[in-house]
């Protein structure tokens, strides 16, 4: 369904007595937080102390030294997603995030193919950052790890049933914690440094026996997916687009602030802990916790412990909270049987928040806790990667059309970017293993066949992708000058 901008009176603050539908009768998420609400629970989905403690130090193993290296990396190609995200966020303001966008551009089976992608990660990575928290909460007391991730799933669950802008708060200060927690790591690496700088451009890896070997250049392209994987929360801003006040200017914002104080946050602690680790077998095996403790006692290594499962908590929450949004917003489009899309469209009265769509998300990340999940993370990563390239596709044809003139924030060195992005991106895919890529390309091949089944016959009513009515379309879209500094 084609967006058009229409202008009206300021929309009403209350959230509680605010519509839940549009004039269309529509379902309708209702606009309650800015950009630093936005920021706060973007920040909790990118869950930077979360990534570092439970995805880094895998990437340690495999990476050694080049860890840093590979994020960096992977932190300037973001640049260029972030780019693309916030021109295709503004133009296009929907909780469905990157599938309507590449859908409203690119035609509704690219559309629903990126969904795919999109729900893969949905589903996945909740449970993978969950399982971690018993190992953090083990100075103070041993749980299961499995049912411990399960009730983390459950409670984020229970947090997503309610009102987004007490959310926003709620997860701010557990943000607030966990950047602490960062920051500690940060700087007791830092004070008990036994390798010099060099290795961080010259990157090693623990070969055994006390030898070492180069960390090669295809090792650090490989990487990369897991690096993308450590960083993607940023762009999860525009599944918030639809809650945003003044959203075309927002959205951007909150894009690239979160973009730029995640990557501080992850980057400037592994930088440390790759300097500080006493040897690379230790760095290697990517106990954290461990090399906390021999830098200072047992007391500060217990607090970082409890600040690092309140971040994985705190990332659940917020994870939750947006992915449903994406489950909302395809129930809307109808994406499923009529039946479902009713229920998963459904918006709560009394905190106006997608609760069917929430259970969905939550209830089965909860399951999903006591499965294997080792394989389906780097499916996830392959998934975010093949993400990205839609989205970039997506904004090379953006400026065309229709589209050319509607209110957006505008990337500067368009369209290098975005190319550039496809042909690096594509060169990450193709360096990814083959299991993973055959179980990506397994999902979308089935994908594809409900759509020739199902979706493509029933296109009148079927897979109709929309893009709410903005009540503030009209005021003028920022450009890149106007960016924050």
């Amino acid at each position: 369904m084609p967006y058009t901008p229409v202008a009206s009176a300021a929309p009403e603050r209350d959230t509680r007595s605010a519509k839940a539908e549009d004039a269309s009768g529509a379902p309708k998420l209702t606009r309650s937080i800015g950009v630093v609400g936005g920021t706060l629970l973007t920040l909790s989905c990118l869950t930077p102390a979360s990534s570092l403690f439970v995805i880094v130090p895998d990437s340690f193993a495999g990476l050694g030294t080049g860890t840093a290296l590979t994020i960096a990396v992977a932190a300037l190609l973001c640049i260029g997603v972030a780019f693309t995200y916030s021109e295709l966020g503004t133009l296009i303001p929907s909780s469905g995030g990157e599938y309507a966008m590449v859908g409203t551009l690119m035609g509704r089976l690219a559309g629903w193919l990126v969904f795919v992608l999109s729900l893969i990660v949905v589903m996945i990575v909740p449970p993978i950052i969950a399982l971690g928290t018993a190992d953090y909460l083990a100075p103070i007391v041993h749980l299961d790890p499995q049912w411990t991730a399960a009730g983390v799933m459950l409670l984020a669950t229970a947090m997503g049933l309610l009102d987004l802008r007490a959310n926003a708060w709620i997860t701010g200060i557990f943000l607030v914690l966990e950047v602490v927690a960062c920051a500690v790591v940060a700087y007791l690496g830092f004070t008990h440094t036994h390798r010099s700088a060099s290795v961080l451009v010259h990157p090693v890896i623990d070969a055994g026996h006390g030898h070492s070997t180069a960390v090669t250049a295809g090792l650090i392209v490989t990487g990369l997916a897991t690096a993308l994987f450590i960083l993607q929360g940023f762009s999860t801003a525009v599944y918030l687009a639809e809650e945003m006040d003044n959203p075309r200017r927002n959205v951007s914002r909150t894009v690239l602030w979160t973009l730029a104080i995640g990557v501080a946050v992850v980057l400037i602690p592994v930088v440390a802990i790759t300097l500080g680790a006493p040897d690379l077998k230790t760095l290697g095996a990517g106990d954290v916790a461990g090399m906390v403790q021999d830098w200072s006692n047992s007391g500060v290594g217990t607090f970082v412990s409890l600040c690092i499962a309140l971040a994985i908590i705190n990332a659940a929450i917020v994870m939750v909270i947006q992915n449903s949004r994406v489950v909302f917003s395809s129930a809307r489009d109808a994406a499923w049987p009529t039946a479902v899309n009713r229920v998963f469209s459904h918006v709560g009265r009394r905190f106006g928040s997608p609760w069917a769509a929430t259970l969905a998300v939550g209830v089965p990340g909860a399951a999903l806790c006591f499965v294997n999940l080792d394989t389906l993370s780097e499916v996830t990563g392959v998934a975010v990667a093949a993400m990205y390239v839609f989205v970039a596709l997506g904004a090379l044809v953006s400026r065309r059309g229709e589209h050319k003139h509607r209110a957006a924030w505008r990337m500067p060195l368009w369209p290098a970017v975005p190319a550039l992005l496809i042909v690096v991106l594509a060169w990450v895919l193709y360096q990814q293993s083959v299991t993973s890529l055959v179980i990506t390309g397994a999902i979308v091949a089935v994908a594809a066949l409900y759509w020739a089944c199902y979706l493509r016959p029933r296109q009148e009513t079927h897979w109709v992708i929309s893009v709410p009515e903005d009540e503030q379309a009209s005021v003028e879209a920022p450009s890149a000058a106007s960016l924050p500094t």
